[in-house]
């Protein structure tokens, strides 16, 4: 995740997060990223059942349960193995978390072991009888994914309706109080709607929007044509960090991140700059607390039927099963070559990447993504879009 709020507006100081020693376990949430420890915020697709058909869904869920997903009991063994392992947040995602009727007892019981629980959503579950059992067994947050705006979000979704019914699960959210923000998967296809989506959130007093750069898995990976180029990237991202400042400018301030593509956090350094040159040393610093991609370090995945990956999206490659051992256990195991490499990435990139300047503070980006699209995991990704003169170390 790289907050452009954080970053470039100044919302965040490299103080900030020393002011907690940098450790998982007392940072607040806005500051996660910037721990020293690294301990896993671990996604759990805890279904394969969704109510949507979304075009673009990197799990392929389906509008049935898988047969082997994880008991409730289970799901609490899970669960305790992962607080007491240290993990600071659980993100319940799917399919869609709410197709699980154990969804509210199974967060309830994070909470009570001292995790943060939030869900990814696609909002239309969301009843205002729905949103005060979240907000009373202590839900952090809630991400409600969006596409754009109602012809182009049903679109993705395909349902009719969708649009209308996150809404709706956005503002009973609201009602009952607890935190809830967009998240936005940019694609060629909907990048016009970006001022849409800022404009929602200044309208509706949404506090935060997550912007995710296409990642080729799931479904997804059907779409590598539809993915924008580098240009049309840089201007994404400037445009992002435009409107960003716009609605900081004017009081209005937001949390905006872009997520999955590290290429953006030299990106935002390097036009600072360009315009305030002390703020850019310290978003250095930010940057360099951050370490930039963390698959299979900062954070995991556990798929509905147990097995343990590097990241959500990396779901063809297993390094076991929490039915078989513990997830802390499974995570920890260095005697798994991929797992080892993953801990330690700048050592085997190659290409541009392994010359890169950015490397420490980048973390070599996606792997999966370079996977999908060469067969190689270590290549380039391919979606950095930085130019070679920008990434030229001449030290």
């Amino acid at each position: 995740m790289i907050g452009i709020s954080k970053l470039y507006c100044g919302t965040v100081e490299p103080s900030d997060a020393l002011r907690y020693g940098r450790m998982s376990g007392k940072l607040p949430s806005h500051l996660l990223q910037f721990s020293s420890d690294k301990r896993p915020v671990v996604v759990w697709n805890m279904t394969q059942k969704c109510n949507l058909k979304c075009i673009h869904c990197y799990a392929k869920a389906t509008a049935k349960a898988a047969k082997n997903e994880l008991t409730t009991a289970e799901g609490r063994a899970l669960l305790d193995d992962l607080a007491q392992f240290g993990s600071p947040v659980i993100l319940f995602s799917g399919g869609e978390p709410l197709m699980r009727e154990d969804l509210p007892e199974l967060a309830e019981y994070a909470v009570q072991k001292g995790m943060r629980a939030v869900i990814s959503t696609n909002g239309v579950l969301i009843t205002p009888e729905v949103a005060k059992t979240l907000k009373a067994i202590g839900l952090s947050y809630v991400g409600v994914s969006l596409d754009g705006m109602e012809p182009v979000h049903d679109h993705f979704r395909g349902v009719a309706g969708a649009f209308q019914s996150a809404l709706k699960g956005i503002r009973n959210c609201q009602e009952a109080g607890i935190k809830v923000g967009l998240r936005f998967t940019i694609n060629r296809y909907n990048q016009a709607e970006i001022p849409e989506i800022f404009h929602l959130l200044d309208e509706m007093e949404i506090p935060r929007a997550c912007f995710y750069h296409l990642v080729y898995a799931g479904r997804g990976s059907k779409l590598v044509e539809e993915d924008c180029s580098h240009a049309e990237t840089r201007v994404i991202v400037d445009r992002i960090m435009d409107m960003t400042k716009a609605l900081h400018d004017a009081g209005k301030s937001k949390e905006i991140l872009t997520v999955d593509n590290h290429a953006d956090g030299p990106y935002v350094y390097l036009r600072l700059l360009k315009e305030n040159p002390e703020r850019a040393a310290e978003v250095l610093e930010l940057l360099k607390m951050n370490e930039g991609n963390n698959s299979g370090r900062g954070i995991g995945c556990v798929s509905w039927d147990g097995e343990v990956h590097a990241d959500q999206f990396w779901r063809h490659y297993s390094f076991g099963n929490v039915r078989n051992r513990p997830f802390s256990e499974i995570w920890s195991d260095l005697s798994n070559p991929l797992m080892k490499q993953l801990k330690e990435k700048k050592h085997h990139v190659t290409g541009r990447c392994a010359a890169c300047r950015w490397l420490d503070i980048c973390g070599g980006n996606f792997r999966v993504r370079a996977e999908a699209l060469t067969g190689d995991v270590w290549a380039p990704d391919p979606a950095c879009y930085l130019t070679d003169d920008e990434i030229r170390n001449d030290s």
